[in-house]
């Protein structure tokens, strides 16, 4: 036994060693190269034209339009539907529409958002109605909702839900009209959990402290999801866009039953691209069944973050790079989805529910 005690002793001592001269690395820091080679993709461009449901401009000058164009030629963006976060009804509404129909009619649309002065107005739903009907005829082809309802805004009885019923004038006016609300309601389900090792968006929480749902509000992120699923049921002549797959990305089995019960209910894909990639086969299979439901949107521009999308969609590339590594500390995989799931995605979906859109540079 003496040789085997010998032996075991210069290996411990080497391995403290090792230990005790590493560097220190945070977990933010820690960027490690992988050594996998596989076959890459790395798309620029989509493979067909595609209608971007989900993007934020506020700034529609000739100049920023001029570039917005030669980006989306870059991109094979065909359309752009312009939609405002917040504060983005009434003048700002028709200067938009103005301005963009006047560069190029065929390639941008806007959106517009709630009027939500003076909520306690015993006429307050007529009168944000009535604002939306404005907004409508000044050429609004759709309405956005923003994750401040239900999350950030109050009045005197406290937090206003999704589902508050004074807002059901705004919805019914939807449905009059026949144009989709797309609604953001709550975040990722780990932002509204402890910051503990358990949490898959720790790192997100370390980073953006400000987005940690747990130490800011007194509800839950089950009370939100339940309210906004509640509002889609109520109304179903009105179509919803879920905005974000409704932060079921990670439980496409829910998001499914969901848009079984709910026929009037669509789903959008903007910044969920490290959830479907964390899980191909699956996601695969769920686009395949829902292709009719599901819509192309980016939230956040940035044309390099476009690509991901592309190599995310249309490869089947294994262990990339997500757009943001705290939005899970994990790489991603290609769904290789079939020709036919990616032109409803890309385009044929927006045309459908977005009647007034020009189909002119689209495939069959």
């Amino acid at each position: 036994m003496r040789p085997t005690r010998l032996l075991a002793l210069p290996l411990i001592a080497v391995s403290t060693f090792a230990a005790d001269t590493a560097p220190s690395v945070s977990i933010e820091e820690y960027e490690p190269k992988s050594t996998l080679r596989v076959p890459e993709h790395k798309l620029t461009r989509a493979k067909f034209p595609f209608i971007d449901v989900h993007n934020h401009q506020r700034d529609v000058s000739p100049q920023k339009l001029d570039q917005l164009i030669k980006d989306m030629d870059s991109l094979n963006m065909r359309i752009l539907i312009n939609s405002p976060v917040n504060g983005g009804s009434g003048k700002w509404v028709a200067n938009a529409v103005t301005a963009m129909k006047e560069k190029d009619a065929a390639r941008f649309a806007a959106m517009t958002n709630i009027d939500f002065t003076n909520l306690e107005d015993p006429n307050y739903g007529a009168r944000a109605a009535a604002q939306l009907e404005a907004d409508i005829k000044a050429g609004a082809i759709g309405l956005k909702v923003w994750k401040n309802f239900g999350m950030m805004m109050n009045d005197s009885k406290g937090r206003i839900k999704v589902d508050d019923p004074r807002f059901d004038p705004v919805w019914e006016m939807c449905a009059k009209h026949k144009i989709p609300v797309m609604i953001h309601t709550a975040d990722p389900w780990g932002l509204f959990q402890p910051m503990d090792k358990y949490n898959e968006r720790w790192l997100e929480l370390k980073i953006q402290s400000r987005r940690n749902q747990s130490q800011q509000t007194n509800f839950t992120w089950e009370q939100l999801i339940e309210e906004q699923h509640n509002l889609f049921a109520r109304h179903p002549k009105t179509t919803f866009i879920n905005a974000h797959l409704g932060w079921l990305g990670n439980d496409l089995g829910r998001l499914g039953a969901l848009l079984d019960r709910l026929p009037n209910v669509y789903a959008e894909v903007g910044a969920i691209t490290s959830e479907l990639g964390r899980q191909p086969r699956a996601a695969r299979r769920f686009f395949v069944k829902y292709a009719d439901r599901i819509l192309f949107g980016k939230d956040a521009y940035s044309v390099p973050e476009y690509y991901v999308y592309f190599r995310l969609f249309e490869t089947d590339d294994d262990f990339f790079d997500p757009i943001r590594k705290y939005h899970g500390i994990w790489k991603i995989y290609g769904l290789d989805l079939p020709d036919d799931v990616l032109k409803k995605v890309y385009y044929k979906n927006a045309l459908r529910i977005f009647p007034t859109l020009s189909s002119a540079g689209f495939p069959e």
